[in-house]
């Protein structure tokens, strides 16, 4: 469902009062006389039409999907068991993506895979190639005991309810199996994530609807939009219908370029513009609801550049909400007028308003501007302020941050400069263990995992770190040396092995979610000087079963 094409006739609920408004502002049956006395009278309706008053904003909800697939590597706690209908799909779907496969039933009968459910959830007004989570459920009634270990081989996903090969998918799966084992109860695993395993394969459409189609109305739309947003911005394939594109200002606000697009007035003359201007600024400024000051900023960023010079009276203001949101519309219509606001919120340890600040800077500021203030903010007390500037510098590809990739699973990300020595772990979105600073292990030291496999050990004097694992599938020991470096103890437990050599000595191909409970173990037994934090599990709750 990437794009729904409204029945326009269940949209046409235009009052006679609406339709009035149309003819005196569109179609040219009268000319109201903008003065500042019907402004008084008539408050900000006689203002001017936006589009958000002609028409409805269809833009797509988050979309619920499932799908099946298989997950291999299980090391026999798979299963054979499967409905027919699935195992016949499945087996079509192997065919078709690989037509020289042979033995697909052999593949899907062994103890070494098992068919799961996979289900997930496309967010509100995602784009092409976004990444979103998923879960990954056994199937019910058969004998697959735990999905730890596996991988979720290709798959598609279609609109929850309607499974099946003729229906177009709508987003990719694939992707290494997340147990959440950092959890005061024994881990259920029959059930698991892939973290950003899942990717969709179109972007959403945003449109506008008309309440009274009338393609006259539609051009004038349309040829707004693309006066206030370029050339491409808007089209009118019908009279009742307004495709838009998001600007590339806006691809990491889409939701912010829906807003705008509703508050975009269909006339401008520089009298009128002034109007607006006041009205919205005192709207921005006086409002004592915060919702109120939300469409006052949003009505200003709209008009455009020529709010600029009011806004930044606001600039000024003893209400620190208010310099906010004022300096956060200058700063995305192009001013660095209010940098400087939006630099002090950020850096004030009293404000509430921090986040949104440093939020405003990494979207709208110049590259170096953002990162020289996320760099200052990564010595910040509070760690949330730490985690925001630290996760601004990655999308801004910093050289604070170093970035590598751990067995095809996760990345390792260590940030220099840190004044805090912590290690965060991702439990949501592409997974990584982030090392806030130099992390290294004490000396004398003694850890076995909970479940037996990972011994690490270095007794006093010595200067290397053993670490052994007893192999998953045979009964013998792995054992390799690393440095007191934690960022050397993880690539030396989770890289993968080198194939072809005597001891195949690169790594100890120990899984992701692994990795994150002995770092918590380390922590916890006082082996790290370091706190240990972690992110939130996937938020798709709503869909599971």
């Amino acid at each position: 469902m990437v794009f729904d094409t409204m029945d326009v006739r269940q949209k046409k609920t235009v009052c006679s009062v609406s339709i009035l408004l149309i003819c005196l502002f569109i179609d040219g049956c009268g000319t109201p006389a903008h003065t500042k006395q019907q402004s008084k009278l008539m408050g900000e309706r006689a203002l001017g039409v936006t589009v958000g008053s002609l028409a409805e904003v269809s833009s797509s909800d988050a979309i619920r999907l499932e799908g099946y697939a298989l997950v291999g590597g299980l090391n026999g706690t798979g299963s054979a068991q499967c409905p027919p209908h699935i195992r016949t799909y499945l087996t079509q779907y192997i065919l078709k993506q690989l037509p020289e496969q042979k033995g697909v039933e052999k593949f899907i009968n062994s103890s070494d895979t098992a068919v799961v459910r996979v289900q997930g959830m496309i967010p509100k007004g995602a784009l092409k190639d976004q990444h979103f989570d998923l879960a990954v459920f056994a199937l019910p009634g058969t004998q697959t005991t735990s999905l730890e270990g596996g991988w979720l081989y290709a798959a598609d996903l279609y609109e929850a309810g309607r499974f099946g090969s003729a229906i177009r998918a709508l987003a990719k799966a694939e992707g290494p199996i997340f147990i959440n084992k950092i959890t005061t109860s024994e881990p259920n695993k029959r059930v698991g994530y892939v973290l950003a395993g899942g990717r969709v394969l179109d972007e959403y459409k945003i449109a506008l609807v008309l309440r009274q189609p009338d393609y006259k109305i539609a051009s004038l739309i349309r040829n707004r939009l693309n006066e206030q947003f370029g050339d491409d911005a808007a089209r009118a394939p019908a009279p009742g219908l307004i495709v838009l594109k998001t600007p590339p200002k806006y691809k990491n606000q889409r939701q912010r370029f829906v807003s705008i697009v509703r508050a975009t007035y269909l006339t401008q003359t520089e009298e009128v513009t002034n109007e607006r201007i006041k009205t919205l600024i005192r709207k921005l400024a006086v409002s004592k609801v915060s919702k109120d000051k939300e469409a006052g900023e949003i009505a200003l960023e709209a008009i455009g550049k020529g709010s600029l010079n009011k806004l930044a009276i606001l600039l000024k203001s003893s209400n620190e909400h208010v310099r906010l949101r004022a300096a956060r519309c200058m700063l995305n219509l192009g001013s660095d007028r209010g940098l400087d606001a939006l630099r002090q919120i950020a850096l004030d340890e009293n404000s509430p308003y921090r986040l949104e600040a440093l939020e405003a800077i990494t979207t709208a500021a110049r590259r170096n501007d953002a990162a020289a203030i996320s760099r200052r903010l990564l010595r910040d007390s509070d760690f949330d302020i730490r985690l925001a500037a630290y996760e601004a510098l990655r999308k801004l590809d910093d050289i604070t941050i170093t970035q590598t990739l751990i067995g095809r699973s996760f990345h390792l990300e260590q940030i220099a400069q840190a004044k805090y020595r912590e290690i965060f772990v991702a439990r949501s979105g592409q997974p990584r263990i982030v090392l806030f600073g130099e992390i290294y292990c004490r000396d004398n030291i003694f850890l076995q995992s909970v479940d037996g496999e990972v011994t690490i050990d270095a007794p006093a004097g010595q200067d290397y770190v053993t670490i052994m694992r007893t192999h998953p599938k045979r009964p013998n020991i792995l054992t390799l040396k690393s440095s007191f470096e934690l960022a050397d103890i993880i690539r030396t437990l989770c890289e993968e092995p080198v194939k072809g050599t005597a001891d195949e000595s690169l790594g100890l191909n120990v899984p992701y979610h692994d990795m994150v409970a002995i770092l918590k173990q380390m922590v916890e037994k006082g082996l790290l000087r370091a706190e240990f934090r972690v992110g939130p599990l996937p938020k798709i709750d709503l869909i599971i079963k």
